[in-house]
């Protein structure tokens, strides 16, 4: 049998057809997350641990950090704890509202009654015109003069203790307005001046404090950013070889974004370290210079949660430091 004759005779065997180009292989929603959180821890260990490499220019850039920030955190504590002391003497004003001479013990009791049962108004007291004329023999020292009065010439008195929540000047102006208008009362004497000049001066200072801290969160954020833009120059090889194999953006970014996290993070640390020494040096002076105008004012500095707070809002402000500083360099590297 020829050579050919078997080839015809044997059964031909089907080679199976390989596709051309690049296999694809299908990888699982569980797959592509387990990838995206792995990714994302290595970034964080790996950013912290380069950062470690170089301790004293990390700690350089925590410093800076940290005295931006807590250069408006002390500011901001400092008003919080001017404003108790503001409270303090807004509880001790008093609203003094004279009666005419033909009102009873009883008109007046009523009226103090209904005065204080307003949503504005913390306390309401009537002082009879006995009872202030004898706090005047005793308070003046004129005691013989006025015992040879024929007729008591003091008039009742009502004392109002605004509520600190109501306690503004238009809240006292109209609450003024209003006992002016009442039949029974002949006078209102209220102090405006000083309350208009406490209002004025929190308003400002908390202008203050707003302007300071956004002139140095934009410093925070530049001083990030130049950080991140030194740290994309040093790398930029090594981000040309991972966008040539295929490196997406995001991959590329997730690194630095830990970084400016990681310098916002530990900045925030050094500043409540920074805070809770400061504080707490200037406590005992504080208390001694209170105990001499027999004041139980304590300086309050930044508690854990205060703290907390501050420490989180130092990692957001790197956070978005770093993002701006990837997003404008990171676009001008790209393989040729």
């Amino acid at each position: 049998m020829s050579r050919a004759e078997r080839q015809q005779r044997s059964p031909r065997v089907e080679q199976p057809v390989r596709a051309q180009g690049a296999v694809q292989s299908q990888m699982s929603w569980r797959d592509k997350f387990d990838a995206w959180s792995a990714h994302h821890s290595n970034s964080a260990i790996e950013s912290l641990l380069r950062m470690l490499e170089t301790p004293l220019q990390s700690a350089m850039t925590w410093l800076v950090i940290a005295i931006a920030i807590a250069l408006p955190a002390a500011l901001f504590i400092v008003f919080s704890n001017l404003q108790h002391i503001g409270q303090a003497w807004q509880d001790s004003s008093q609203v003094s509202v004279f009666l005419k001479k033909d009102v009873n013990a009883t008109q007046a009791q009523d009226l103090r009654g209904r005065l204080a049962q307003r949503p504005d108004v913390l306390q309401a007291s009537y002082i009879s015109p006995e009872q202030a004329l004898a706090e005047f023999k005793q308070g003046s020292g004129l005691g013989e003069l006025a015992s040879h009065l024929d007729e008591n010439p003091l008039p009742g008195v009502i004392l109002i203790t605004p509520k600190m929540v109501d306690n503004t000047p238009a809240a006292l102006a109209e609450l003024q307005q209003l006992l002016v208008a009442n039949p029974l009362v002949a006078d209102v004497r209220l102090d405006m001046l000083w309350v208009k000049r406490l209002h004025q001066f929190i308003a400002l200072a908390e202008r203050f404090v707003t302007a300071l801290a956004g002139l140095l969160a934009l410093g925070v954020l530049l001083v990030i950013g130049n950080t991140i833009r030194m740290a994309i120059e040093n790398r930029r090889d090594e981000i040309l070889v991972v966008k040539l194999v295929g490196g997406t953006d995001a991959y590329v970014r997730r690194p630095f974004l830990y970084t400016g996290l990681w310098f916002g993070v530990g900045g925030g640390i050094v500043a409540s370290l920074l805070l809770a020494v400061g504080f707490w040096w200037l406590a005992a002076p504080v208390a001694q210079l209170a105990d001499l105008y027999q004041s139980s004012f304590r300086l309050q500095g930044l508690g854990f949660i205060e703290s907390l707070q501050l420490i989180l809002l130092a990692g957001v402000t790197g956070l978005i430091g770093a993002w701006i500083a990837v997003a404008r360099h990171l676009y001008q590297i790209q393989p040729r």
